[in-house]
């Protein structure tokens, strides 16, 4: 009974991790990515996500509680893997490792995220351009959220690898292997997206390098 209910777990883990919280990511960097067509654009854009019909009932069954399952059960699963690198060294054994660093970082970096722009917005604030290029004005805030990117995007590809697998998409060996290819094109195009909205927050013209 108990195998079930942790197969069960598991399974549910990992399709909550590409829908919706997959699909949520792709779709936060798309918004942030406006920033690069200047402010005017970003502020457009985030208003019209904050004006979508039922907003709170979609953020809290469709993002808030599928990503606090995800981020609870991960850590569980974090601390309960069996990491073997020193003895294999593979690369699936190295995902398998980052793959859990990342999932415990993006735990705190994400939970930041959320006090500095949702929370404040309960607050009072507006969450707009002005607010992201502020938080950039800290060069601290500009590696964390860097660092946050690149963390969220290779924890959703590699995920997306796992999920592939554990579905049973991908089988043979074959698979595996162009699955891997085109979860790093996913993971290097997602962060080139992440990184360039940064960059056009701290200064416009650092986007367009």
């Amino acid at each position: 009974m108990a195998g079930n209910r942790e197969f069960f777990n598991r399974k549910l883990h990992s399709l909550l991790g590409v829908i919706p919280v997959g699909l949520f990511l792709v779709q936060h960097f798309v918004i942030n990515h406006f920033a690069t067509r200047g402010a005017s654009a970003f502020n457009q854009a985030a208003h019209f996500m904050e004006n979508l019909p039922f907003r709170y009932l979609l953020e809290i069954f469709l993002i808030f509680i599928p990503l606090l399952y995800h981020a609870i059960y991960g850590l569980y699963i974090a601390f309960q893997a069996k990491n073997n690198t020193a003895r294999y060294g593979f690369l699936r054994n190295w995902m398998f490792r980052i793959q859990r660093w990342t999932g415990v970082f993006l735990v705190i970096w994400i939970t930041w995220h959320v006090w500095e722009t949702r929370v404040a917005a309960a607050f009072g604030a507006e969450v707009n351009f002005d607010m992201m290029a502020n938080i950039f004005s800290n060069p601290f805030m500009i590696v964390f959220y860097i660092v946050g990117v690149i963390a969220a995007t290779f924890h959703f590809a590699n995920g997306l690898w796992s999920f592939a697998v554990s579905w049973g998409i991908t089988v043979t060996p074959r698979s595996q292997q162009i699955a891997t290819y085109v979860t790093m094109g996913i993971f290097f195009a997602l962060t080139f997206v992440g990184i360039r909205a940064i960059l056009a927050f701290i200064n416009p013209d650092l986007a367009n390098i």
